[in-house]
């Protein structure tokens, strides 16, 4: 992708973005831009090129697209957490509409007093996680300090992990629909799994305080 910059921008702005919009298929163009990238190595080591040279270019392209991609993802998450800090009000008002929301946003709080911002990483494989946790601790005015780590974990871990997913798939399977499809695939997987271990708590209470009827 050395020649062709203009693919890290795409792959910024999507990441940066879909903290607003999660519908924004961000891991889908990490993935594919990693896939693309070792595939196509690995077509140029077919053809003679230098194994030495293309491992240089390998590692040099997938730590800018690792690089890219978490970069976009904490400034993504700090424009959310800014914006729902201003404009508590109205953004409460949202969350309070929604039980889901608001027991998020009260989770994310006791964990991140608690400095355990695992939450805050987990959420970034769920669907629409980020946008929840991002906007929920501006909302609850948690402190910077407690969030802003946890939120460069969170991008940095995912960033690495949809990179290495497009680069095991482009190594093996070349750059091709398929490799893409199965990595594209381990990445929904991460974020059903994601969804689940975010869930246990929930169950954990519903069993230990099971809802009883009032006569």
């Amino acid at each position: 992708m050395s020649d062709t910059p203009w693919v890290y921008a795409i792959v910024g702005l999507s990441v940066l973005l879909d903290v607003f919009v999660p519908i924004l298929p961000s891991g889908v163009l990490v993935i594919t831009a990693a896939t693309t990238a070792a595939g196509t190595r690995t077509a140029a080591g077919a053809v003679g090129v230098s194994t030495s040279v293309r491992g240089d270019a390998d590692l040099f392209e997938m730590l800018a697209l690792v690089l890219c991609a978490a970069t976009a993802s904490v400034l993504g998450d700090m424009v959310a957490y800014r914006l729902a800090w201003r404009g508590g009000d109205r953004f409460d008002r949202a969350i309070a509409r929604s039980r889901r929301l608001t027991a998020a946003q009260e989770r994310l709080g006791a964990a991140l007093t608690r400095g355990g911002g695992g939450i805050v990483v987990l959420a970034r494989f769920a669907p629409a996680g980020r946008s929840v946790v991002s906007l929920g601790a501006g909302v609850a005015h948690r402190t910077v300090r407690e969030f802003l780590p946890w939120s460069a974990l969170a991008g940095l871990a995912w960033a690495v992990y949809g990179v290495c997913l497009g680069y095991v798939g482009g190594t093996w399977l070349g750059a091709s629909w398929i490799s893409t499809a199965m990595s594209v695939f381990a990445l929904f997987a991460a974020g059903s799994a994601a969804v689940f271990l975010m869930r246990r708590p929930e169950r954990q209470a519903a069993a230990a305080f099971p809802a009883t009827s009032s006569d």
